[in-house]
């Protein structure tokens, strides 16, 4: 027989004819195979059982952006490496910053900006990016407290959500990366919104119209980026209404250009919303959290993957990451599983690069954890989870 890549005999004799047990051959070859695959397995830095590492995976780093914990933690924006078997290197903070809770890359990844999210006010800052390290460039004050969410455009326009505020607000990097003067603001009280919570905002059509989504107005609030003026304007008809009470948080946009997802903090749904042109309209919503479950739970981000087969959304108070499928046809959606995030309170998740893994942000535990993503069938399975500085925003 054939063990190991070596041939092994059931049973001969020696040149002196006395003959030889085959489990003399058998065992040394069998101890062996079970030392390599013992050394397949790592550990996680809690000291749990980490999965073998996965075909096609590599190491990856990624900005981690916090929240203050004072005496526990250096305020600021981390790095860490994903491992190609799914753990995590923590390389300590790479800038200090008061409360980033959220990052975003310019996209030739050269820049990165975060929003400084504490009590009474917030700011916005520039850092320029040098390899896993950060050099602030400036920071500048909002115009109102809160802000919760910063994207930016291929063209280096920025757009800040303030959830205390209620206000969409426009800035742009020069090209050195430096941020201009505040452009616009948006207030959505101005509008008519009695209690807004703006919370994140989004681009269509090639960065000529921005989406706010407003979780207090239960809007998605829709925008023209005048480049020219350098302002924000109010499309026709000027919102996408949500359900009463949904509370809409996060969007993301499917690879097709034609169907957006929004999920809903409040009553813990997502909302598929059609594109056609600059029309947008309300299309159905499904619940993110399993038939039997009881209790408080409320969503927080979402993100679709690359090949628009599959869409997952994150659940605090459940604690899960709910998978769906996507029908290639229509864009509706098919609760496949609710994963356990081996943690409290997860908000802010991102895919790999790959897509091998997905990485969730859990606010309340302080960790991040790892589950490995089937590529087929869109499935996750917990591989580990690492200690963290209150985590909020995985930036890969």
């Amino acid at each position: 027989m054939y063990l190991w890549g070596y041939r092994y005999d059931l049973g001969r004799a020696n040149r002196a004819g006395v003959y030889i047990h085959p489990m003399r051959y058998l065992l040394p070859a069998l101890l062996s195979l079970l030392l390599a695959l013992s050394c397949t397995v790592g550990r996680g830095e809690d000291g749990k059982d980490g999965a073998p590492g996965r075909d096609g995976a590599s190491a990856a780093g990624f900005f981690l952006g916090t929240y203050n914990d004072d005496g526990v933690h250096e305020p600021g924006i981390y790095h860490f490496t994903l491992n190609s078997d799914g753990t995590l290197t923590n390389n300590g903070r790479v800038a200090e910053a008061s409360s980033p809770s959220f990052l975003a890359y310019t996209p030739d990844r050269s820049r990165l900006v975060a929003v400084e999210e504490v009590n009474g006010g917030g700011s916005v800052a520039s850092f320029r990016v040098n390899g896993s390290d950060l050099e602030l460039l400036n920071r500048r004050p909002t115009s109102a407290p809160g802000p919760c969410h910063i994207n930016v455009t291929r063209d280096g326009y920025v757009t800040v959500a303030t959830y205390g505020g209620g206000t969409l607000e426009l800035w742009r990097l020069a090209t050195d990366g430096v941020l201009s003067e505040r452009l616009d603001v948006q207030d959505h009280r101005a509008r008519g919104a009695e209690t807004p919570h703006a919370h994140s905002s989004y681009y269509l059509n090639d960065d000529t119209e921005v989406l706010a989504v407003d979780l207090g107005t239960d809007e998605v609030w829709h925008y023209t980026l005048d480049k020219r003026a350098n302002t924000l304007r109010p499309a026709t008809p000027p919102a996408v209404k949500m359900e009463d009470g949904a509370g809409p948080r996060h969007l993301t946009i499917h690879p097709n250009g034609k169907w957006i997802y929004v999920i809903n903090e409040l009553n813990s749904t997502v909302t598929q919303i059609a594109m056609d042109g600059t029309d947008l309209s309300v299309v159905e919503s499904w619940s993110t959290l399993p038939d039997d479950f009881t209790g408080e739970s409320f969503c927080a981000d979402i993100h679709v993957s690359s090949d628009g087969r599959f869409l997952y959304g994150s659940n605090r108070g459940h604690n899960s990451i709910v998978v769906y499928s996507i029908d290639a046809g229509t864009g509706a959606l098919t609760a496949l599983e609710h994963e356990s995030v081996a943690g409290d309170w997860p908000r802010n998740f991102a895919l790999s690069p790959d897509e091998a893994y997905l990485l969730v942000a859990n606010q309340r535990s302080k960790n991040i954890t790892t589950l490995a993503r089937n590529q087929q069938t869109g499935m996750l399975d917990f591989v580990t989870r690492t200690t963290a500085p209150i985590p909020v925003c995985i930036l890969f």
